[in-house]
């Protein structure tokens, strides 16, 4: 029996299950309004049901008890209505699960629940409001409230305020009654919040109206009959159409004339006085001078103060201006006429600083203790986007008529469309917005108060209320509380980090620095600007522009809103004409680079970078179209210039090595080093990195290329001849390649050595070699758009003549043999750089007491170095070139500086270990240090070297091929001095005078140390 009892009253359904805390409470309230029985809810499961689904199903079931008891006899037909009207059932309980402050109206009003059944139609634009308003005071008369001949109000005072009161709720119930319906009845439509905030920004223009009616009635009342012409401009959110359920209405008040000032003045005030007790507070702050300004100015004192007076954050507040109620015609004027100056005060001096600072202040009056939870002025609050919003509005919406909105979201998609954000970001805003401003919206609805404020992170009961309003539900791995917290940081996060990307972007203080007028020129106008910049060829540079900005495409937009920016940025390079040409055939190369432009838009520092590269180097643009990836690095000073070389080195031969086949593999190398060409061209540039550094790299990179061919080449030969690799090869590294030392132009100096593996013989490890190295000067000299890789062996024994390749032995009995003076010289620079590392130390041991002789250097082979020096000056300057200003053969340039360390190398290296180094840098100093050379004369050395290199690294990337003259063009010569770091506008003729002081000391050494004289 007892089993059976149990059993009977287990299959009786509790309130518990519906979600009601209490359960014995629950029941009884129930039973009263006639849903539930001793058998559960029965037919009336749906009601039951959608109760439970509100976001406080214990509220909601309170709330309808006491309306049973306000209406009476009437319950049953409430009752009836909701068992058979959904939509009914949605929005009632939607409504009383979240508000109390509406319960308390419909207890108040109990006739109010029949406007939210389904077949009530509901007044729902802007002149049906205005209608329903003006009614509840008995206002008589046509046209627009606030106006000559139209609706005055016949009843005022307190019985005006409180008709007006009860009206307006029930126009905010009818929204939140839509609004929150599908929460209670899924299968109902779900209002977006656009619409929520828009038909709460027409319930509350409609308010004003109907309070101009009570206004008018009042002052003819105090004996004025004339009705002053006012124009009522809503500001702020309404202005946007973007109104919150609670919420103060920012206007401002404008007068037809002086003389109406007055009764302008008093209007508006009997209008405020009404407005507060019946809807809201209406509030004048924002009128010029703020509250200690006058209440109603007319539009020439409205224009007068905003020309001469007005502070960076007044125009911001003017975006959103809207006129809405009194004088339309007057309105109408003020918004024309004051629209010129918001669209034109980005102009302003630290305009953008402004709107920053501005925001920065805002947050700072936020209670430290409540910062993480403040929706509106917090730190990825609304604030945060609305900021961004309005300061990427103001600079861009100058040229751009489709970002003038007043509306935040409308706002947000026109910056995405066009271009000015990625859509990534303006979808991902608009998505947070709309969930903070709905959470804002759930907040206000509970008692119909001001608030912004989230709920404690440990207040359970609110936040799970407020989860439940949002949508949001428990899940097996959170609670409705947890999930909501977790979505409002994320949301959160998400804005503060968009915030800061977009509001602190370089890129609006450099758009907002060109004249509004500029962005918009006439084709005159903007050849006279384009001339003015220094562009020698407007009408070329305006082709360029024209053809960058062609279309309606989004990368037309995005080039139309970079272009007044990097127009500025090429005005201040050596070559704004060469640099514009250069951007737009990167730009047409790169077109279908979905991120190129995205890059330029957001880091502003990367287009800053590029303009001065474009306008500078001929090299950066050929190179960049082959290795665009080489832009996001322009972002990363540490990695654009800080790489370490053998790291870059490792990489180029561990990505080489996936390669089999000879090609491919050494097409992935000259891949690879265009990379890190342009990566240190760039580097060095922008003077990031030091001259010695850019040598080393070079050098690096060069090696890393010889290595890696050289290892597919040998497994490419040896898989011909059954896998069999019958030698050993180094590559000794000769001239500046030996010397770590090398420039953008250089070709590396390099001789091969073998021996024998194993069993096999020399002349099959020469073979082989040999066939090796044919195939590495032939892959790597292959025609290519890459500047070229030539592998010169000039200067193995016998020169052209002679072997490629030898064994250790063939390389020693000949230098000890046959060898000459100038070879034991170039010796001086073998350093083993690929292949067998010990195979390579070996032969530079070997062939020391070759380049270190003995006992030094006779007199002999001396003057046979001078005779050669001296023929090479007169016989290897090309002819036209300037003696004085030539970097490799010139009177104190390369040549005379190398050629005078070697000298003393191969004089005194034997006895000053500390010369046994194939760097002139280093052996310079070595030879200052130890006492073959006076300091003073050493140091002059290293300045001309290291000129010399860098100029003539400089032409190389001026020009875009090797050139060892510093150039006669003043334009080349410009870059040239930019590329060395001479401050913008450095007159040319300083730029020679420099290099003919420093190397006219370096020869006067020279003379005296190599020459002897």
């Amino acid at each position: 029996m007892a089993n059976s009892n149990s059993s009977r009253s287990g299959s009786v359904p509790s309130t518990a299950r519906y979600g009601f805390s209490d359960a014995s409470r629950a029941g009884n309230q129930l039973r009263r309004v006639g849903w539930w029985s001793d058998t559960g809810p029965g037919e009336s499961e749906p009601i039951v049901a959608a109760l439970s689904r509100t976001p406080d199903p214990d509220l909601a079931l309170l709330s309808l008890d006491r309306i049973r008891e306000a209406v009476g006899s009437g319950w049953a037909e409430l009752s009836r209505a909701l068992a058979d009207d959904i939509g009914l059932r949605g929005r009632l309980f939607g409504v009383l699960g979240d508000s109390t402050a509406f319960a308390d109206h419909l207890v108040a009003n109990p006739g109010d629940w029949r406007r939210l059944r389904s077949d009530t139609v509901q007044p729902s634009t802007l002149h049906e409001r205005t209608a329903v308003l003006l009614a509840s005071v008995e206002a008589d008369g046509d046209g627009v409230p606030g106006t000559e001949g139209g609706p005055v109000a016949s009843l005022h005072g307190p019985e005006a305020v409180s008709a007006l009161r009860g009206t307006y709720r029930g126009l905010l119930l009818d929204v939140a009654g839509n609004d929150m319906a599908s929460v209670a009845e899924p299968s109902l439509p779900e209002m977006p919040y656009e619409s929520v905030a828009a038909n709460l920004s027409d319930v509350a223009v409609a308010a004003l109206r109907a309070a101009l009616s009570v206004a008018v009635a009042e002052l003819q009342r105090s004996g004025v009959d004339e009705v002053p012409r006012l124009a009522v401009i809503a500001m702020g959110k309404c202005g946007g159409r973007e109104l919150n359920y609670v919420s103060d209405v920012d206007v401002v008040f404008v007068a037809h004339s002086e003389s109406e000032i007055p009764a302008a003045t008093r209007l508006a005030s009997l209008m405020m006085r009404v407005a507060g007790p019946a809807f809201f507070e209406v509030d004048a702050a924002l009128r010029p001078e703020g509250k200690a300004g006058a209440l109603v100015r007319t539009l020439d004192g409205h224009l007068s103060y905003y020309r001469r007076w007005a502070r960076t954050w007044e125009f911001q507040a003017l975006l959103k201006a809207r006129p809405v109620a009194g004088d339309e015609e007057l309105g109408d004027r003020y918004l024309e006429a004051v629209q010129p100056l918001v669209w034109t005060a980005a102009e302003r001096e630290g305009f953008v600083a402004d709107v920053r600072s501005m925001r920065r202040r805002v947050e700072e009056h936020v209670p430290s203790e409540l910062v993480e939870r403040e929706l509106k002025l917090g730190r990825g609050g609304l604030r945060d986007v609305e900021f961004a919003v309005q300061l990427l509005q103001m600079v861009h919406g100058r040229s751009d008529g489709s970002l003038r909105s007043k509306s935040t979201l409308d706002a947000l998609l026109a910056l995405g469309d066009g271009g000015y954000v990625a859509r990534a970001d303006a979808a991902d805003l608009v998505d947070s917005y709309r969930f903070l401003r709905t959470v804002e919206h759930r907040l206000q609805l509970r008692q119909l108060r001001r608030t912004h404020l989230f709920p404690p992170f440990d207040d359970a009961d609110a936040l799970t209320v407020l989860a439940r309003a949002v949508g949001l539900r428990s899940s097996g791995r959170n609670t409705a509380a947890q999930a909501l917290v977790g979505e409002f940081r994320r949301h959160g996060n998400r804005v503060r980090r968009l915030h800061e990307k977009l509001f602190y972007r370089p890129l609006l203080e450099a758009v907002a620095k060109v004249p509004t007028a500029a962005l918009r020129l006439t084709t005159s106008a903007a050849v006279e600007r384009l001339a003015a910049l220094g562009y020698t060829s407007p009408e070329g540079a305006l082709r360029h522009i024209g053809a960058l900005t062609a279309g309606m495409s989004r990368r037309a937009s995005i080039q139309g809103t970079l272009l007044p920016m990097l127009l500025d940025l090429l005005a201040n390079t050596p070559d704004p004409d060469g640099g514009l040409l250069a951007y737009r055939k990167v730009s047409e190369a790169l077109a279908d680079t979905p991120w190129y432009l995205r890059l330029l838009r957001d880091e502003g520092v990367v287009a800053e970078r590029l303009a001065q590269l474009l306008g500078t180097s001929k090299l950066v643009p050929e190179l960049l179209v082959r290795a665009p990836e080489v832009l996001r690095l322009l972002s990363d000073t540490s990695a654009l210039a800080e790489r370490d070389p053998m790291g870059a080195a490792v990489s180029l031969r561990s990505a080489v090595a996936r390669y089999s086949e000879p090609q491919r593999a050494v097409s992935a190398a000259r891949s690879l080093r265009r990379h890190e060409l342009l990566r240190i061209a760039c580097g060095d540039l922008l003077g990031l990195m030091e001259p010695t550094t850019v040598f080393g790299a070079l050098s690096s990179i060069w090696v890393a290329v010889l290595e890696s061919a050289l290892d597919v080449a040998v497994r490419d030969v040896a898989s011909r001849s059954d896998g069999e690799v019958p030698a050993r090869i180094a590559v000794i590294g000769m001239g500046r390649l030996g010397g770590n030392e090398l420039g953008y132009g250089s070709d590396a100096d390099v001789m091969f050595v073998c021996e024998p593996v194993g069993e096999a013989d020399e002349r099959t490890a020469v073979r082989f070699a040999t066939s090796v190295v044919e195939q590495v000067r032939r892959l790597l000299g292959a025609p290519s758009q890459d500047p070229p890789l030539e592998v010169d062996i000039d200067l193995r024994p016998e020169g052209r003549q002679g072997s490629l390749v030898r064994t250790l032995d063939s390389y020693l009995t000949y230098y000890r043999r046959w060898g000459e003076a100038w070879e034991a010289q170039a010796l001086l620079r073998a350093r083993a750089v690929a292949g067998d590392r010990d195979l390579g130390e070996r032969f530079c041991r070997s062939v020391d007491p070759i380049r270190y002789p003995e006992g030094g250097l006779d007199e002999a082979k001396a003057r046979e170095i001078r005779r050669i020096k001296a023929r090479v000056d007169s016989e290897r300057l090309p002819r036209g070139a300037d003696p004085a200003t030539h970097t490799k053969l010139g009177r104190g340039g390369l040549a005379d500086v190398e050629w005078t360390l070697q000298l003393l190398q191969l004089q005194h290296a034997h006895e000053f270990p500390e010369l046994r180094t194939t760097s002139t840098v280093k052996g310079l100093r070595s030879a200052a240090a130890v006492g073959v050379l006076e300091a003073g004369d050493a140091d002059e050395l290293v300045e001309a070297w290291t000129l010399a290199m860098r100029v003539r690294n400089a032409v190389m990337l001026v020009r875009g091929k090797p050139d060892d003259q510093l150039p006669k063009h003043t334009r080349e010569l410009s870059a040239v001095a930019a590329a060395l770091g001479y401050p913008a506008g450095v007159d040319t003729g300083e730029v020679v005078d420099d290099y003919l002081r420093v190397t006219r000391h370096a020869r006067a050494v020279v003379e005296r140390v190599f020459y002897g004289s």
